[in-house]
């Protein structure tokens, strides 16, 4: 792909378990030329940002199911079965991680592309997805081989009474949302790392997706631009859900329209104090710099 040797790499520092990820599968993967992987933190545009890649790669066809294709690699249960599946596709490999960067291993043959979005439109996405996730999936959690920490229980409906947990004990009952932040902030530079913001994404998304072409190197028309873009708006992925949602959807009471939910952001400010407010943006300042506390609040472009 033409990568300079010069590049220092990153290097994996770390291993990464709680109870739903196992970072050692990394170490055994065989990276391909021009694999895709695709990090975020969870629910902050994973499955928006799969649907835009498989439009990419199969030129817009209708009929892709970005779940089936684009294994979650790091999830705790089935990782051999994903490894197999991921060895015998002959298409362009576009793979899901929630892993922070500095427990991923970074190859300068991949191509790596992490969503980023506020914590608190985070957070309320995430409370969503917990409260109706099936007793089945938790119980697969759960008893996962080698489950590390606490069992994952069943959260609260207040939302407000889910993000002060979440915030107050980062990321509890999942994982740092700031050590995920930093850890893909500090190697923004690298040639082979793309950071997008979800807000972006909302506000321009046929931009959005004309960079993310051009960034994977994907010769795209402008026929094909337009084609994906249509097939990446919300409405679309909310029509078509069982194909972008794991099991399904299944795994969610309501299935898969529960899971997509709403795609919206800000519904924390008709919820949260202004002293709740103020507290979450000093402690991203304190957090991430203020650099990376100010792009994470409203996205734009990258600071030089």
């Amino acid at each position: 792909m033409g990568r300079s040797e010069k590049v220092a790499w990153p290097i994996k520092r770390r291993e990464f378990h709680n109870h739903q990820m196992n970072s050692t599968v990394w170490n055994e993967f065989e990276f391909r030329d021009d694999d895709i992987i695709i990090a975020t933190y969870a629910k902050s545009g994973t499955t928006w940002m799969q649907q835009i890649v498989g439009q990419l790669i199969f030129g817009g066809h209708e009929d892709i199911n970005v779940h089936q294709l684009s294994p979650w690699l790091d999830f705790r249960t089935g990782q051999r079965e994903q490894m197999e599946l991921l060895g015998a596709q002959q298409h362009r490999r576009f793979i899901k991680t929630h892993l922070p960067a500095d427990a991923l291993v970074i190859s300068p043959l991949a191509k790596y592309i992490h969503v980023a979005r506020d914590g608190r439109d985070t957070a309320w996405s995430l409370h969503n997805h917990h409260l109706y996730v099936t007793d089945g999936l938790l119980e697969e959690v759960n008893d996962a081989p080698g489950r590390f920490g606490p069992r994952l229980e069943r959260c609260s409906e207040d939302v407000a009474e889910f993000y002060r947990a979440w915030v107050t004990f980062d990321g509890y009952p999942y994982w740092s949302f700031w050590d995920n932040v930093r850890s893909w902030w500090a190697i923004r530079g690298m040639p082979n790392i793309m950071l997008i913001h979800f807000e972006d994404m909302k506000s321009d998304l046929a931009g959005s997706i004309r960079r993310i072409s051009s960034f994977l190197e994907i010769s795209a028309s402008e026929e094909l631009l337009a084609t994906v873009t249509a097939h990446s708006t919300f409405e679309y992925m909310k029509a078509n859900a069982e194909k972008m949602t794991p099991d399904g959807g299944g795994s969610w009471k309501g299935g898969a329209a529960t899971f997509m939910n709403k795609g919206t952001n800000g519904r924390w400010r008709d919820v949260l104090r202004a002293d709740e407010v103020a507290s979450y943006e000093a402690k991203a300042l304190s957090e991430l710099g203020p650099e990376c506390a100010a792009w994470m609040t409203k996205g734009g472009p990258l600071p030089a």
